[in-house]
């Protein structure tokens, strides 16, 4: 490569400013009908690769910095539960091309990403090599395919995420590793949050934090803990529902409207009444930044509009932005001399 050509990575990157990663794609992509709620394994990478191809240009046109590969949930044991184990590899390396693909035509980030093995099983023995043994196949495929550097997340066991980090490691790569915290403000072993975030920087993550699992009302004042804890780059990407202490994680969220879930809860197909709107994604944002996060994102049940507000409130304009809310022109609530008087003067009876 020529070094005029040279592309900043994710840490040179982290050294000038704020870094975005949008993720969010199982929520998202269930929403326009490509995906099942319930195993959530991302076989659209294989059925329908344009609509994925099409949400990463989506979210990196709306501010993502990083194009991260789709293979959450597409490890061995999710494929093992609905039977299909033989599209292990087709389906990492599918999810791979596709992201590498807009990465490249974006300049962004190309990311791979590993999560909760759901096998693992602190004090087992068995289970942490049945987690190693996930996590090396699919950061074996990653890093064949080039990616700038590895996400481990969504690990509610510190434990699994220290084995993560370690296969990662062994890469050479960055590693970008992010716990998923519910409703005790602790792992599954019981380690509090800043210091199992400690744990994973002094084992060498170059980032560390929260994602998933918490909103932003309840994940704020868990990062307001870790960042004194540790001295590399933390991490926020909380989904974007209205948790609060009483209900901390989006499962533990309870519709007094409506109870007649299939689940018997409102997670994780009937959120709709509890999402937060792009402002209060801006004002996380600049309340998160404020306490010193590096790393930025939106999880499950993200859309663009949530990324693009979140690069609004960090002091950018991506491209999206040329779409944002102007509503000096509204017929009725705008603000321009040639609009009809009538129909302003009835803006208080809409």
């Amino acid at each position: 490569m020529n070094p005029s050509d040279h592309r900043p990575g994710l840490l040179e990157r982290l050294a000038e400013g704020p870094v975005i990663c949008a993720e969010g794609y199982l929520f998202e992509l269930e929403r326009r009908g490509y995906l099942q709620a319930g195993a959530f394994v991302p076989e659209v990478v294989l059925e329908h690769p344009e609509e994925v191809t099409q949400l990463h240009r989506q979210f990196v046109h709306a501010g993502s910095d990083v194009v991260e590969a789709f293979t959450y949930y597409a490890h061995r044991e999710k494929l093992r539960i609905i039977g299909k184990e033989e599209l292990l590899e087709h389906i990492n390396r599918q999810a791979l091309a596709l992201a590498r693909e807009v990465a490249e035509e974006s300049g962004a980030l190309f990311a791979g990403d590993i999560c909760n093995t759901n096998v693992y099983e602190s004090g087992d023995d068995g289970t942490y090599q049945q987690a190693r043994s996930m996590f090396e196949e699919q950061v074996g495929w990653a890093v064949e395919a080039g990616v700038d550097f590895i996400i481990g997340e969504t690990f509610s066991y510190a434990g699994e995420a220290l084995i993560g980090l370690d296969v990662i490691k062994q890469t050479g790569l960055p590693a970008v590793i992010t716990l998923g915290v519910h409703r005790a403000p602790e792992t599954r072993e019981g380690w509090s949050v800043p210091e199992a975030c400690k744990r994973l920087a002094d084992a060498g993550a170059d980032v560390v934090g929260l994602n998933c699992i918490r909103g932003p009302k309840t994940m704020l004042p868990l990062l307001q803990e870790i960042i004194p804890a540790v001295d590399v780059p933390v991490a926020a990407l909380p989904v974007p529902y209205r948790t609060h202490p009483e209900e901390p994680s989006f499962q533990s969220l309870r519709d007094p409207a409506f109870e007649d879930f299939p689940s018997g809860i409102p997670f994780p197909t009937a959120l709709d009444p509890f999402t937060c709107n792009r402002h209060e994604i801006a004002a996380f944002t600049r309340e998160a930044r404020d306490l010193g996060v590096g790393y930025f994102g939106v999880c499950c049940g993200a859309s663009p509009h949530h990324i693009r507000s979140m690069a609004e409130a960090l002091g950018r304009t991506p491209p999206a932005s040329r779409y944002s809310a102007d509503m000096s022109k509204h017929a009725f609530l705008g603000t321009d001399p040639t609009l009809r008087r009538q129909n302003v003067e009835y803006k208080s009876e809409l």
